[in-house]
């Protein structure tokens, strides 16, 4: 019998290390408050006439000018019109929680300035201010069901600055986009993006998202004004009536003049605004996670991150062996020895193990429960792929398969929307695979929001133009990897799905669907081991390709998928980036670069006193023009030490460190 438990209420199942609450005490009631962020380097004005709005500088330099807020409710009725302040409050808030699932570090410092703001009408407006950036929310307090008809959210840029832009076509989107880099101006009403999106100021840059999203639908980004330089959110309205074109797409045929239909007394999803002076600070905030609702299960001990062996990617073109690979028996238990052997914790299998439509019709050519049986005596976790349509229409019968079968996950895929009804959908998706202590896997998915604390079952996401693409496209270039870790990777997990063997310069990279390479050297795809961060991480390619190189091999088999401290030592948005990760008494290092051909300095500062035995994979002479070659050094350092690191276009470098 499976012992975890849903609770309806939040099970806080974390460890306060430390608390400060400065006593409640009402703000000034006048028509301006202000809160600061703890260092005093982030102040956001608020302005409440006859409509709310808010402003934001960094270090006395104005950023966002005057944006409004406000909800429309019931139709007619807007939270945030002739506004009437009925109290304010601010707090002070220093709390360490340690997750149920940590993704980059052990413990997380949630520090920021909290002000409350209660008007008539029953709603407030809750602020928090951190050092790295500031969200905003709205509460209500209306004892009905409630439509929210629209929100105003909006952006006033103080100038007209660039913005990396994932301009979308739909709402029916997977949400995997390249990042176009505009002036918000050149940004039309006709054009809108998913989110996050990452606006460059100059010295500073600013990330756009959202956290805690829950039966509310996602939002994406505009520009309607031609006359100012505001961002505005635009929403997918809550579906009336679909078509379903395949087993896979269900299409929003209508939408609806509101929203959402929701309870009336509830918090809203947080608008988040990450500012950062350093380009590192983008990939070391953890606001969304800070932001995102507690753990809701009450055991996670069942929660194992790892790797896992994936065999789509590889179209399951293993060769030398005695029987035809495919979607059969044999194939499976080739792929689980080679885990076990390597101590890799999970195989995934993809699409193909069961018939189109009906998830409990297995593919004759699969013995599922003779799969699972080996799979447990080599200690190895099966996930099954889903069709999350397939998955809703068999809800009751399948999960209890997935318990007869006992898997250790699943992979939900096909979603491609983000209205009310889906984002239900996710969680009613994560509470009923809690229950059954089920891994979750969310694929053709929006960005995450959080739900990764809430859910720590929900151990990964999509939601990124990923390695997949180079199946089919020549859009995943180094540049675009060294990208995601600035934009994407703000909203959390990141299901990249890195470790192509076959590796391509610029100028011999081919599309090929059943043996595709990747752009960019060897040591590029190790690096986004440590560099991206997943706590469930593929290795795309075949285990036939990774058995014929055991030097990858050792660092694919001993790097982690979660890690106790994070550091980011050098990165510049698109250009490259320098990390160094803790997972026990062991550091890794990954380092990537863009076309451009580039020198890094690794300073071990970070080292502990001591000698330490490093292991490293650096690009070899000739990976400008055979980007497989690569070298393996060992060696010994310490923390005076400093490295000079050399990445070849479409570059990588990444490290293995332990004590002596």
């Amino acid at each position: 019998m499976k012992t975890s438990v849903i609770q309806t209420a939040s099970f806080l199942l974390f460890l306060i290390t430390i608390i400060f609450y400065s006593p409640a005490f009402p703000a000034e009631e006048d028509d301006n408050l202000t809160l600061a962020s703890p260092d005093g380097s982030i102040r956001v004005d608020i302005s409440i006439t006859n409509y709310i709005a808010y402003s934001v500088s960094y270090k006395e330099n104005p950023l966002i000018k005057a944006s409004k807020i406000s909800m429309t409710v019931n139709g007619s009725r807007i939270l945030g019109e002739n506004p009437k302040v009925l109290k304010s409050y601010t707090r002070f808030i220093d709390e360490i929680t340690r997750p149920a699932l940590k993704q980059k570090s052990a413990l997380v410092r949630d520090l920021c300035n909290m002000l409350r703001i209660d008007f008539d009408k029953n709603y407030s407006l809750i602020f928090r201010v951190y050092n790295d950036g500031i969200a905003y929310r709205f509460k209500t307090h209306i004892n009905d069901t409630i439509t929210v008809t629209s929100e105003n959210v909006e952006f006033n840029f103080a100038d007209d600055y660039h913005i990396y832009f994932p301009e979308e076509e739909s709402f029916f989107s997977h949400q995997e986009r390249e990042y176009k880099y505009l002036k918000i101006s050149q940004v039309p009403s006709s054009r809108f993006s998913s989110i996050p999106a990452l606006v460059d100021c100059g010295n500073i840059k600013i990330g756009i998202t959202e956290a805690d999203l829950f039966d509310y639908p996602g939002f994406y980004l505009t520009h309607t004004d031609s006359n100012s330089m505001k961002l505005n959110a635009v929403f997918p309205g809550y579906p009336l009536e679909v078509e379903q074109t395949n087993d896979r797409d269900v299409k929003v045929t209508k939408h609806a003049d509101y929203l959402a239909r929701t309870i009336g007394a509830r918090d809203f999803p947080w608008r988040v605004l990450i500012i950062t002076e350093k380009d590192e600070d983008l990939i070391a905030t953890q606001m969304v996670y800070r932001l995102a609702s507690p753990v809701k299960i009450t055991n996670t001990s069942w929660i194992k991150p790892g790797k896992v062996a994936w065999d789509w990617w590889n179209a399951l073109n293993i060769y030398g062996v005695d029987f035809r690979s495919g979607v059969n028996t044999e194939t499976y238990k080739y792929f689980i020895d080679f885990a076990s052997e390597y101590g890799i914790e999970y195989v995934i299998l993809d699409e193909g193990w069961y018939k189109t439509g009906n998830l409990l019709e297995v593919n004759p050519e699969i013995n599922l429960t003779e799969i699972i049986d080996h799979a447990n005596k080599k200690n190895v976790g099966i996930i099954l792929w889903v069709i999350w349509k397939t998955l809703d229409d068999q809800w009751d019968d399948a999960f209890k398969m997935f318990d007869s079968l006992d898997v250790k996950g699943i992979k939900v895929d096909f979603m491609q929307r983000d209205d009310q009804w889906m984002v239900n959908y996710y969680e009613r998706v994560a509470k009923e695979a809690a229950s059954r202590e089920l891994l979750v896997d969310f694929h053709g998915a929006y960005k995450p929001t959080g739900l990764l604390r809430t859910y720590p079952n929900v151990i990964t996401s999509e939601g990124v133009m990923g390695n997949e693409w180079n199946k089919w496209s020549e859009n995943i270039t180094p540049e675009h990897t060294v990208t995601l870790p600035f934009i994407r990777m703000l909203a959390g997990p990141m299901d990249f799905t890195p470790g192509a063997m076959l590796n391509a310069t610029k100028e011999d990279f081919n599309v090929a669907f059943n043996r595709p390479m990747s752009q960019g050297t060897r040591c590029h795809q190790l690096a986004m081991y440590v560099v991206y961060e997943s706590p469930l991480q593929m290795l795309c390619d075949n285990p036939s390709n990774y058995l014929k190189e055991n030097e990858c091999l050792d660092f694919l088999s001993a790097v982690p998928s979660v890690w106790d401290t994070t550091i980011v030592l050098d990165a510049k948005v698109s250009d490259y980036i320098l990390i160094a990760r803790r997972s026990g008494n062991e550091w890794y290092v990954g380092a990537m670069t863009d076309w451009a051909p580039r020198n890094l300095t690794l300073n071990c500062s970070f080292l502990k006193d001591g000698d330490y035995n490093i292991e490293f994979y650096r690009d070899g002479v000739n990976a400008d023009k055979y980007a497989g070659d690569y070298k393996k050094v060992e060696s010994q350092i310490s923390a005076s030490d400093k490295l000079k690191l050399h990445l070849a276009p479409g570059g990588g470098w990444a490290a293995r460190i332990y004590p002596k």
